[in-house]
């Protein structure tokens, strides 16, 4: 048995922060976009590309990511994220073209992809001794993943606000060398182990998942059932298939399909890809409400969203764990997504002459509780059943998940709103009906995840090794 990191509590805030920027990332351009738009030429319909781009280099590669950090060591691979994020990050702050924006973003995307998961299995590594103290650390790490993602509208509109949107990219590079300087210090060498990268999986995956999504973004302006939309489909779903006979086929794939036998694997990706469709597509149009329909500004904005972040924060660390300890995964995670569907319904009845104090906050408020609720115990869910060597495997999936159900769910509501009428930036009661349906759409996802959770979920057999374990990690 390795010993017990004795700096693991600091080590963890270096982990924590890591994870708190890289979910930040694709928030805290939310409301700078309007100035990008006007400084660097994007269209309408090409803007959406600013969030798509991180989000599908992301969600797209970290199966990747964690395939790099079982080969080659998470420590090395934390590390080169990093780098590659802040190279990203200086890419998207001096741009002066759309696509040179574009293409910063997606850069950002490929090092939150690589930091991600190797923080997991360091995560995993550093706190696996005691499962006490695992689920104690899970509590902080998870935190910072939601509380990141709202977060980053609040810094995105001080940052616009006050200094230029450049800065919003600019803020990574600083706090970026600041972790790099601290990783040789408090994060253990992790060593390595000999095999192959499967290419050709990463690049089929990656691919299908952004076919999927620009498909979907397309469909409400080329038709639903136009050939050219049609075609998208196809081809994303070509590609999405050929990953899985890669996976099939290939000495060393990117995602062995036996980690899916896994005892409660399949079904808390599930319950986290419908939990990323529900939530974020909810922060991304109560953004649009408060800035377009209640008149705020970009701190305002920022700052309607704080209470959330801090109900997430409180509940997270102060409640989850212990609730999960003494409960388990299952019922947390159906009672918190109903808890959010709850929230969603609550801000589906905004008005268009609404308040903050009425129309926002008690239904933000309970959101947050739900998405507390719901988010630890689906993830550790997801992480407590596999093999030690596939952490970081198991850690990319849940992850990808996460991300491409906040894109997919993004992509759909954002259609749905359009068709509502949220696309007539003029007329406020058409603008807040298109919102309102997008609540609503979102808070029936969170309902969907809630009931097949409840359907599909079974509790591990009880064994010898398992009982020895604290309650925190029996789901």
């Amino acid at each position: 048995m390795n010993a017990v990191n004795p700096r693991r509590w600091q080590a963890l805030i270096v982990l924590a922060a890591a994870q708190f920027m890289v979910i930040m990332d694709t928030s805290i351009i939310g409301v700078a976009l309007p100035d990008m738009q006007r400084d660097l030429g994007f269209s309408q319909g090409n803007l959406q590309w600013v969030f798509n781009a991180y989000v599908i280099a992301f969600g797209g590669l970290l199966l990747l990511g964690g395939r790099l950090s079982d080969l080659f060591g998470a420590r090395k691979v934390f590390t080169t994220g990093w780098v590659i994020l802040i190279a990203g990050s200086v890419v998207a702050a001096l741009a002066n073209d759309a696509w040179v924006e574009i293409l910063g973003r997606a850069v950002q995307g490929v090092g939150g992809a690589l930091i991600a998961p190797a923080s997991m299995t360091l995560l995993m590594m550093l706190f696996g001794h005691d499962s006490r103290e695992l689920g104690r650390a899970m509590a902080l790490y998870g935190a910072a993943a939601p509380a990141g993602g709202t977060a980053g509208v609040f810094l995105g509109g001080v940052i616009t606000e006050y200094l230029s949107w450049p800065w919003v990219f600019i803020v990574y590079v600083p706090i970026g060398l600041a972790t790099l300087a601290a990783v040789p210090a408090l994060l253990p060498a992790v060593r390595g182990r000999r095999g192959s990268v499967d290419v050709l999986g990463a690049i089929s995956v990656t691919a299908g998942i952004a076919l999927a999504v620009y498909a979907i973004v397309q469909a409400p302006e080329q038709g639903w059932g136009s050939a050219t939309t049609l075609l998208e489909f196809a081809g994303a779903i070509t590609l999405l298939a050929l990953f899985l006979l890669i996976q099939r086929t290939v000495r060393e794939p990117l995602m062995p399909l036996g980690v899916w036998r896994t005892p409660g694997l399949a079904t808390s990706n599930l319950a986290m890809a419908l939990l990323g469709a529900a939530w974020i597509p909810m922060w991304y149009f109560l953004n649009l409400y408060l800035q377009q329909v209640l008149g705020y500004g970009a701190f305002p904005s920022g700052a309607a969203l704080l209470p959330m972040t801090i109900a997430i924060m409180i509940f997270m660390i102060g409640v989850t764990a212990r609730l999960l300890g003494r409960f388990g995964a299952k019922p947390l995670i159906v009672i918190g997504l109903l808890i959010l569907a709850v929230g969603l319904v609550g801000l589906s009845m905004a008005r268009p002459d609404g308040t903050f104090a009425v129309d926002v906050l008690p239904a933000s408020l309970i959101a947050a509780v739900g998405m507390s609720l719901a988010y630890i115990p689906a993830m550790m869910s997801a992480m407590s059943g596999v093999r030690p060597e596939e952490s970081g495997l198991a850690s990319g999936i849940v992850n990808t998940t996460y991300q491409v159900g906040s894109a997919l769910g993004l992509a759909v509501m954002t259609a749905i709103a359009t068709s509502r009428g949220a696309a007539e930036l003029r007329n406020l009661p058409a603008l807040t009906d298109g919102f309102q349906a997008a609540f609503i759409g979102a808070g029936a996802v969170a309902a969907a995840g809630a009931l097949l959770t409840l359907l599909l979920m079974r509790k591990p057999k009880q064994t010898a090794e398992t009982s020895a374990q604290p309650e925190t990690v029996q789901m």
